[in-house]
Parts: C-alpha cells; sequence; structure tokens
C-alpha cells in the first residue's frame, strides 16, 4: 500500500434505542486506504458498510476510535481545519433522486455545493461546465430539474458535484445499485476514470462483488460491523480464508451453466443476528459450519497470514480455504 490518506482505528460507531439498547454498526473497525487507491468494501445489507463511509467523510461522528485524514485525526477538526476536510472528502449517494433537491436545477445543486466551500458565486458559475462535462453531461443540463433527467443522468449529476471541489477521496455509497445493468456499466466506467485521472483514494461499498472485482484493487467484507476479511483483490477471490466471504463467493452467479452446476455451494444456517443484541464471541459463528467453542467465547483479531490477507477467524488458513 501506498501511503495512507484514509484509515481508522478502533473504529466504532453506536446508536441507542428504546429500552436502553444500543446498536453496534461499527464495531472496532481497522482500515487503511491509500493515496490514489480504491478498497472495496462489502457485506450483508445491514453490516454497516454506509455507516462506515458516512463515519470517514464526517457525516456522522465516532463514538470510539479514530478517523485519520491525511495522517491528522479528524475529531477535533475545526475553522480552517474542517473546511478543508469537507472540501477534501465527498460522497456520491446510492439514491440519485433522493441526494438532489428536486427545487433546484442542476447548475444552482452545482454552484451551492460550491458556495457553502467558500467559493464566489462567478467563481461557482464558471466551475459548473467543466464538472459537468468531466461526468459526461452536456453544459445544457445545468437548465434541468432532476425530474427532468433519467436515473443515470442524475448519478452523473451527483457525481459532477462530488468532484467540483477536487477532492481528494471520495466514497462511493452503492453508487449503481438503483440504475439498470447498461446504466451500470457507464457509470462504473466513469467512476474508474475519474478515480485514475484525478489520483483518488476511493471506499466503494457494494453488495455486488463482480462489480467490486471490476473496479477494486483491494476488498474487505464486513459482517456485523467488523471487518472480518482485507486482501488483494485475486487473493480474496481465489482463496478467500474467512467462512462468510467464501459464502459471499458461492452466490455470484457464473456464466457457463457446466461450472456453475460443478462448483461447490456454501449455504449459511439461520438469519443474520440483531445487531442491537450481537452473539459473543465471533458474531459469525451462530453461522459458521466450522465454529468451535473457542468461537463462541472469543472474539478473534484481523491477523495477517498472506502479503496484504488478513483475516479474522480462529481457525482460518490454508486447510481451510477448501471448505
Amino acid at each position: 500500500m501506498t501511503v495512507p490518506l484514509v484509515e481508522t482505528q478502533a473504529l466504532a460507531r453506536h446508536y441507542r434505542l428504546g429500552s436502553g439498547r444500543i446498536l453496534r454498526a461499527l464495531d472496532g473497525v481497522d482500515i487503511a486506504i491509500g493515496k490514489g487507491e480504491t478498497l472495496g468494501l462489502v457485506g450483508e445489507s445491514g453490516s454497516g458498510k454506509s455507516t462506515l463511509g458516512r463515519t470517514l467523510v464526517g457525516l456522522q461522528r465516532p463514538s470510539e476510535g479514530i478517523v485519520r485524514f491525511d495522517g491528522r485525526d479528524t475529531a477535533d477538526a475545526a475553522g480552517s481545519h474542517l473546511r478543508e476536510l469537507r472540501r477534501r472528502r465527498q460522497m456520491v449517494f446510492q439514491d440519485p433522486s433522493g441526494a438532489l433537491n428536486p427545487r433546484m436545477t442542476i447548475g444552482t445543486t452545482l454552484q451551492e455545493h460550491l458556495l457553502v466551500q467558500g467559493w464566489s458565486r462567478a467563481a461557482a458559475r464558471a466551475r459548473q461546465p467543466d464538472v459537468l462535462a468531466q461526468a459526461g453531461l452536456p453544459g445544457e443540463f445545468a437548465e434541468r430539474y432532476p425530474h427532468e433527467i433519467s436515473g443515470g443522468q442524475r448519478q452523473r449529476a451527483v457525481i459532477a458535484r462530488a468532484i467540483a471541489t477536487d477532492p481528494d477521496f471520495l466514497v462511493a455509497d452503492e453508487p449503481v445499485s438503483a440504475l439498470d445493468v447498461s446504466t451500470r456499466a457507464q457509470i462504473i466506467n466513469l467512476l474508474r476514470h475519474l478515480q485514475r485521472a484525478r489520483g483518488l483514494s476511493m471506499l466503494f461499498i457494494s453488495h455486488d462483488l463482480s462489480i467490486v472485482a471490476h473496479i477494486c484493487r483491494t476488498v474487505a467484507v464486513m459482517y456485523l460491523g467488523r471487518i472480518v476479511e482485507i486482501a488483494p483483490r485475486t487473493a480474496l477471490f481465489e482463496t478467500a480464508l474467512h467462512p462468510y466471504t467464501r459464502t459471499l463467493l458461492s452466490a455470484i452467479p457464473l456464466p457457463d451453466p457446466a461450472r456453475e452446476r460443478a462448483r461447490p455451494h456454501v449455504s449459511l444456517r439461520g438469519e443474520t443476528p440483531d445487531p442491537s443484541a450481537p452473539p459473543g464471541g465471533c458474531h459469525f459463528h451462530p453461522r459458521c459450519p466450522i465454529a468451535t467453542t473457542e468461537c463462541t467465547e472469543t472474539s478473534p483479531l484481523l491477523r495477517t497470514l498472506a502479503a496484504g490477507h488478513q483475516v479474522a477467524c480462529h481457525h482460518a488458513g490454508p486447510a481451510t480455504a477448501a471448505l
């Protein structure tokens, strides 16, 4: 990895529910994203992926732990440091319709985004055609309202807003899940182009591992608020070490029916536990096919088993990779 631009240490985000219950959306997350690198984040719905993304860009504050950006703790950022962080960290949301003000034209939305960053109105207006073009939209789209353009064009407008401040870090939270298949490919290719052309660091959140394999060099797997495996893309897809990761990979459909029938499929028992009352020890143990008493009593830490390959499992290793 290059020098980390974004890193967390024991990051936690808790929500207080009724009757004194606490939902631990993030539970001790340690990740690092190098400058110019893209980290893919996968896991089931409710695993904490979006919460992590929002916390990394400052939309939510950590309950515990540390978020560092470019080597500096973001917890006490204020004044010029806070304004700099807001400019350098941006987010592309899952639902472009909900991310755009329906009463504002696309151009006004872009201008307002820059005005709150301290730009003059004249400078913001002059910036508008350039960022629209970089997002693949004609200049005349500045005069259109969100309901007058397609879903893919709305997502391009959201991306244009995100890159308008020349950020260094971008969180793309399920950016194509609401789009049709052909439009998905266009948006994915746009994000790849922008990431390479601008040298962006990116957290790409998705439940679709095939998309993650296409755009990300490194992949992290999250389950019930914890990172259970991090590895380079090839290593994860070829030699996944955590039972949960292998389950996710077995759910990816293969285009060859013969290969699809021949390969082993891993099924999980039971349902995802309530995140406000997670099981003790390893959170995955009630559904794990290789769980032992140790798994029910002790929470596994992320440990490195190969170059760049970390896993949080008591029994992970070469012998379990084929299970």
